[in-house]
């Protein structure tokens, strides 16, 4: 008969827990991705300075994101930390479970569009981690990229048809970002000289996301689509000094002000 060692999470890694019951001196909690693991969360780990009552902080059943303080191997025993967890960490760990959630709702739509055994699925799983990070990343790179990206891995036939039919649907997440463009030419053709500029531009650039609108006289918005925010910057800067340069050359004025930029949801 064999024993089952039960994994342990290692010092200083960040968790999710779920509460399962609240006391005067702290809370004691199922830690959801090791199999419902027992954490312990003193009173003195919760929040900064002195807490008069543990229920207003944390509640039997609610999900919370932890950092591992300690744990001792031969007890088994984990002890957490709420208040040493900063807004990122817990930003990241949350998207980090979304996508991992939202990855195993995608590949059960491909296990039963392809007819796929669990030991298929496994299979694929396995052949998709030796070219990408996370289940997840795979799905958003045949959404953007189409289901070439993966023909070396040699996927059967049946399962590639169905991987392309389901990430045809996803939603890619993207940025966006935008400012406002004020143009100003005084010469007698100077209307005509701003709306060529602004279309050779976007024919120029036809092949990405970039948009640029009317605003009102003398002002155009130029918003640009990327899937972050680095290729979103690195796409705008030479249309921007294109338009400047153009502009100027002409006799006119060039002004550009950001805007908020934005992203999009995952989907």
């Amino acid at each position: 008969m064999s024993t089952e060692i039960q994994e342990l999470p290692e010092q200083g890694e960040i968790v999710i827990a779920t509460i399962t019951k609240v006391m005067e001196h702290g809370a004691y909690v199922s830690l959801d991705e090791y199999d419902g693991l027992q954490g312990f969360l003193h009173v003195s780990e919760i929040a900064p300075g002195w807490i008069r009552s543990v229920g207003k902080f944390v509640k039997k059943g609610e999900k919370k994101v932890f950092l591992v303080k300690k744990v001792n191997p031969k007890r088994a025993d984990i002890d957490l930390s709420l208040k040493q967890v900063s807004i990122d960490q817990k930003k990241k760990k949350l998207l980090g479970v979304k996508r991992q959630n939202k990855a195993k709702t995608l590949m059960k739509d491909v296990q039963v569009k392809a007819k796929l055994s669990d030991d298929d699925v496994e299979k694929l799983e396995d052949s998709l981690y030796s070219k990408y990070d996370s289940i997840y990343d795979a799905f958003i790179d045949l959404a953007r990229s189409g289901i070439s990206v993966i023909k070396d891995l040699k996927v059967p036939k049946k399962t590639l048809s169905a991987l392309e039919e389901i990430s045809s649907k996803i939603k890619v997440p993207s940025v966006e970002i935008r400012g406002i463009l004020e143009i100003i030419n005084n010469k007698s053709d100077g209307v005509e000289i701003i709306k060529n500029t602004l279309l050779d531009v976007l024919k120029e650039n036809k092949d990405k996301n970039i948009q640029i609108t009317y605003v009102g006289a003398p002002k155009y918005r130029l918003a640009v689509k990327a899937q972050d925010f680095k290729s979103a910057e690195k796409i705008m800067k030479p249309i921007l000094e294109e338009i400047q340069r153009i502009i100027e050359n002409k006799k006119g004025t060039f002004k550009f002000t950001r805007e908020e930029s934005r992203k999009t949801r995952e989907g």
